[in-house]
């Protein structure tokens, strides 16, 4: 399997939801599926069933964590030459030409994307057109919506 660029930011998020699922998580679904036990017949014990999805979830969601650890490639960003060029990991002020708005963009990598935080995924297209670019460049981007312009201000590395 392919290498996956993660920031270190997002490698330490998860990690921590990682300890979280190990150390509270699954200690406490373990907890309440011997409760549910307890109350006798399983057929019929809606706890019992709910708390064993609980657990195949929880389980799910390990496996697919320690797997993303381990085919990660992290990425500091503070290790980066700042050269004022749009890499992975930076943090980009544009200017949308034909809107006159200004936007923010993190550009990261597909599982640390949230568009309302302004983190955008590597293999985005506002990111493949901006990645690459320097600061005062300008950018066009073949959008799902149409072609976008953009101006970048500032290339910072956060």
């Amino acid at each position: 399997m392919n290498k996956v660029p993660l920031t270190a930011r997002g490698a330490d998020q998860l990690r921590a939801e990682l300890e979280r699922l190990k150390r509270v998580e699954r200690p406490k679904v373990i907890e309440a599926i011997a409760e549910a036990r307890a109350h006798g017949d399983l057929k019929e014990n809606a706890e019992y069933h709910a708390a064993r999805e609980q657990q195949g979830f929880i389980e799910g969601r390990i496996k697919e964590i320690e797997s993303k650890l381990s085919h990660a490639q992290i990425i500091d960003v503070a290790q980066l030459p700042r050269n004022g060029k749009v890499v992975f990991g930076t943090t980009v002020d544009v200017l949308e030409i034909d809107s006159d708005q200004e936007h923010t963009y993190m550009i990261v990598g597909d599982d640390e994307a949230d568009i309302k935080q302004g983190k955008i995924s590597v293999s985005s297209p506002i990111a493949r057109g901006l990645i690459g670019k320097s600061e005062g460049d300008t950018a066009l981007v073949e959008a799902p919506g149409g072609k976008r312009e953009f101006e970048i201000l500032e290339v910072r590395y956060e």
